[in-house]
């Protein structure tokens, strides 16, 4: 059966829901519910979405045990994923008690995707969303940079190795200034002003370590040579074994810099199985830059187009 999808639907009626400005009062709540899901993407943990709730201006409702989000930078808000546990709900009567007909969920995981394919069979349409699948790689591979593919990755951590007296230690808060100048220094760099994207960037980034005590599994680790931070990984645990990088800054003019990071990050955080280094927004340098630590897989991600029961 075909859909009738309207471009520019008005989906905010909403009458069971209030949505409000994010806040670090409820990160505990939000942060409970997101443990519950069953495929847990970089996206929605409340670092990511706090980071970047300036740009995205995230707003949420807490109604029948989910969190429900949604961005409202634009002419009219764009859903997200409802966050909690979804294999428990009944579906076709959440979305018509809560989301007009006609509303379209972005970057929706694919373990939801498929149980709303299940559930609303003929009631929801799915298209891929590939610029917004997440690089997940083998954390023991990552570690020791084993194999050919990773064989020019190896030698620049040797060189970094071999040119640098090097310390590395992870992140606390005594040491959040340093890290906030190393950003500074990484934009003046790069020009940021002159790149939408990577003031976005930088102000989540600011976001963030700005409230790292406060963050629910924020971890992160730092490299320094001759007392000079020149990299430093933003990253979270996202539980069963997987762990994300949301921010990796280095100095370039230090040869090996993001390799040195990006393994010695690692080494120094066991426990893992999975790294997940999130998606690549689509732009071929990124995504050639991620596909080149060989992924041993992605979390796809979906737009889903919801429409009421035939009358």
């Amino acid at each position: 059966m075909g859909f009738n999808i309207q471009p520019g639907v008005e989906a905010a009626t909403c009458p069971t829901l209030s949505f409000s400005p994010l806040s670090l009062e409820r990160r505990e709540e939000y942060a409970a519910l997101f443990s519950l899901c069953a495929e847990r993407a970089s996206d929605y943990t409340f670092i990511n979405i706090w980071g970047w709730s300036e740009e995205r201006r995230y707003e949420w409702a807490f109604g029948d045990d989910l969190c429900w989000l949604r961005v409202t930078n634009g002419p009219e808000p764009v859903y997200w994923a409802p966050v909690g546990d979804w294999d428990r709900l009944d579906w076709a009567e959440t979305l018509e008690r809560t989301v007009a007909p006609g509303t379209v969920f972005e970057r929706v995981p694919q373990a939801l995707a498929d149980l709303w394919s299940q559930r609303l069979a003929g009631r929801v349409l799915l298209e891929e969303q590939r610029s917004e699948w997440e690089y997940l790689y083998d954390y023991e591979k990552m570690v020791s940079l084993s194999g050919n593919k990773l064989h020019k990755k190896k030698n620049l951590l040797y060189q970094f190795e071999k040119l640098y007296d090097y310390a590395y230690a992870p992140i606390r808060s005594d040491c959040i200034g340093a890290i906030r100048g190393m950003q500074q220094e990484w934009c003046e760099w790069r020009g940021c002003e002159e790149s939408p994207g990577l003031v976005a960037e930088n102000i989540a980034i600011a976001r963030v370590l700005d409230q790292w005590e406060k963050l629910p599994n924020v971890m992160g680790g730092s490299l320094s040579v001759e007392g000079r931070t020149i990299a430093y990984t933003v990253a979270e645990d996202l539980g069963d074994g997987m762990v994300v990088i949301h921010f990796e800054k280095g100095l370039d003019s230090y040869k090996g810099v993001y390799q040195a990071i990006n393994q010695m990050f690692l080494v120094n955080t066991p426990g893992f199985h999975t790294v997940n280094r999130e998606q690549d927004m689509g732009l071929p340098g990124v995504r050639q830059a991620k596909e080149s630590y060989n992924p041993k897989g992605f979390l796809k991600k979906y737009k889903v187009h919801w429409r009421a029961a035939e009358s």
